[in-house]
């Protein structure tokens, strides 16, 4: 009933080899993600355990077939990739031709935000090793959705639901949500398009790469609503809401606000609060206007002959999120809970006054300033190439190279984390969820770890002819809570697995 839910994020960085144009990206990233495992993982490397993993298993209650989907949905795969199990509890790896990082499972908005922000630590440190083997060239990373060529990865956002809530709910009430959410968590783009060669400027780098509502699909056909259905979990009692359309954020609060109000939406539909109708005629047509605009001034025709801004439409949201946290926690309220309300209202209420009030919160404001004033300076038009350079340095990962972290740096841009936060979630687990468990037990019997994954954490003990299996598929076990005086007490991996399975 508040923005709490086991939650994380998945990000796929955009890569650059400098210099060689040719470099080929899938090698590039596994040269990124080997050079941190090298450097950071001790004694041995735990290989990613792939048996439990059903990528085509479809929340409509079908399974898709292996001989029609798409190679890159076969995430079930080992293709033998750069894949590695860190010490907090969070996955690097090549995902085709991309390094990502998916953070560890969390409990609130804030810890996204922590746990995001170390995973754009570990990615530059990732790259700075990598370029100091010998012959390598520099490899750029870059926190963004799209190389402007036609190309676009992702930014994945991933939410713990009760299986017990009907996903056609799930479609009707997010949807609206999703298609105008993106006014306070978009990162920004110069051009329009999926090539970018349109002119002008938009809110989101992603809206142009949906192209319809619902679907399985995440590299092609991308749907508003994405219905993998991997858990993660027991899959009798949850349903893993596998959220796809969401921007690469560098700004805190954008992605404090992105999390924490779907999943304040979330809560909503599962305790089936929402009673108006918010339907839009033609989703994903309104996804790109809304995003066509930063004017905020493009109006969207709902189901029932409203048409609304995106801004008003949030409102809605806005409006009915208050009342249910008054009804059903009224003054046991949590903090977090009473903040992103806070902060919701006051982003929404500048970005009808003066979405430039915004540019120390909010990315496509910042970017957008940033352009502005280049463009005011320099008399560029919108289909200026310089303009989509600035575009990519906004993203670079390097502070020294990065606009936004220059932002950071001239105190022009909000921060809700201090640098110690953010070093510490490199490698210290969350302590709330069984990611606390994963996280540990790498730290402290690493040689014993052979693979692991989300549901599961196996080891290889000596005089053991079978690898041991521990599984992890209540999110909420394995916490601090439950197994930090256990590991304390356990000094070697087979007391542990003696303890937990006596």
């Amino acid at each position: 009933m508040s923005v709490r839910r086991v939650m994380g994020t998945e990000v796929e960085y955009g890569i650059s080899v400098q210099g060689v144009p040719t470099a080929n990206p899938m090698v590039a990233s596994s040269q990124v993600v080997n050079a941190y495992a090298s450097a950071t993982v001790r004694a041995r490397r735990a290989r990613w355990d792939f048996e439990e993993e059903s990528p085509l298993r479809d929340a409509r209650g079908f399974d898709m077939s292996r001989q029609v989907a798409d190679p890159t949905q076969l995430t079930d795969e080992d293709l033998g990739l750069a894949n590695v199990i860190l010490t907090n509890g969070a996955r690097l790896y090549v995902d085709h031709a991309h390094p990502e990082y998916s953070t560890p499972e969390v409990v609130s908005p804030l810890d996204v935000v922590r746990w995001d922000k170390a995973g754009e630590q570990v990615m530059l440190d990732a790259a700075r090793l990598a370029q100091q083997l010998p012959g390598n060239p520099s490899i750029v990373l870059y926190k963004n959705n799209t190389d402007n060529k036609g190309a676009s990865y992702g930014a994945h956002e991933n939410y713990l639901m009760r299986r017990s809530t009907p996903f056609a709910d799930i479609v009707r009430h997010l949807t609206p949500f999703f298609v105008s959410r993106q006014v306070f968590c978009g990162a920004g783009r110069v051009g329009r398009g999926q090539d970018g060669r349109e002119q002008g400027y938009q809110i989101s780098q992603r809206a142009d790469f949906f192209e319809v509502e619902v679907g399985l699909e995440t590299t092609l056909k991308r749907p508003i609503i994405n219905t993998r259905d991997e858990p993660h979990a027991d899959p009798e009692k949850y349903r893993r809401l596998h959220v796809i359309i969401g921007d690469a954020n560098l700004s805190e609060i954008s992605t404090y606000l992105k999390v924490g109000t779907t999943a304040l939406v979330l809560a909503m539909i599962e305790e089936r609060f929402i009673s108006r109708d918010l339907a839009v005629d033609t989703p994903v047509a309104s996804l790109r206007a809304v995003s066509h605009d930063p004017t905020l001034q493009q109006t969207i025709t709902l189901s029932d002959g409203r048409r609304l801004t995106g801004v008003q439409l949030q409102m809605e949201y806005l409006d009915l999120a208050k009342k249910y946290v008054e009804d059903r926690l009224g003054a046991d309220a949590d903090e977090q809970t009473l903040d992103v309300l806070a902060r919701w209202e006051d982003v929404l209420d500048r970005l009808e006054r003066d979405p430039m009030s915004l540019a120390d919160q909010l990315d496509w404001v910042a970017k957008l300033k940033l352009l502005e004033q280049y463009r005011s300076r320099d008399g560029l038009d919108w289909d200026d190439a310089k303009l989509q350079l600035i575009d990519y340095q906004y993203s670079d990962v390097r502070p020294e190279k990065g606009l936004y972290h220059r932002l950071v740096k001239a105190g022009r841009i909000q921060r809700l984390l201090d640098d110690a936060d953010v070093e510490r979630a490199m490698t210290e687990p969350p302590e709330q969820t069984r990611a606390y468990f994963r996280g540990r037990c790498l730290e402290k019997y690493a040689a014993h770890v052979a693979a692991a994954s989300w549901d599961s954490v196996i080891f290889d003990l000596p005089g053991r002819e079978s690898l041991q299996r521990v599984p992890t598929m209540d999110p909420l076990r394995g916490s601090r809570a439950h197994v930090g005086d256990l590991i304390d007490r356990c000094d070697t991996a087979e007391a542990l697995v003696a303890a937990l399975t006596r």
